[in-house]
């Protein structure tokens, strides 16, 4: 009788990539989801999709943006959210934000074959310093060049705290 094993630093490797992820989520390391800007569809030139989420912040707080995604494509693909930011309906900036550069990645899996990627993901993409106290809004969309290719499963940007 022939028992196979794992080695051990095989085993410790397999646990870290199991549970880490849960460790990070749990810990709260990766701040707390304080909105969700559910967009899922490409805008056009004629049928904008804009999701909008209002939050009471303070002066102080650092709010993260978050792209929760899965989509399929092939070959290359230019892909942004665009959030504009308002304060007592004031457009105060506009940033674009490229779901696919991140800084901290969760569950990425990412699959190309015969040219067709298929890519989900959760990255943090963006930081923000709030400069005073107020009721701010945050509108988005979500756009790309040109691309008959590209389906969008998911494309959610994410506010965490």
């Amino acid at each position: 009788m022939t028992i196979t094993t794992l080695g051990n630093n095989r085993f410790k490797k397999l646990i870290a990539v199991l549970i880490l992820p849960l460790f990070l989520i749990g810990c709260g390391l990766t701040g707390e989801e304080i909105a969700r800007l559910d967009i899922n569809k490409l805008s056009t030139n004629n049928n904008f999709i804009v999701k909008e989420a209002i939050l009471d912040l303070k002066k102080g707080d650092k709010i993260a943006f978050w792209s929760d995604m899965d989509m399929e494509y092939a070959g290359k693909v230019d892909l942004r959210f665009r959030l504009k930011i308002f304060k007592k309906g004031t457009e105060m900036s506009q940033i674009d934000i490229d779901p696919t550069k991140k800084n901290i990645t969760i569950g990425e899996v990412k699959t190309t074959l015969m040219g067709k990627t298929n890519w989900s993901f959760t990255g943090k993409n963006h930081q923000l310093k709030i400069e005073e106290d107020g009721t701010y809004g945050f509108k988005a969309v979500l756009i790309s060049s040109k691309h008959p290719s590209l389906k969008i499963n998911k494309a959610e940007l994410v506010i965490k705290k």
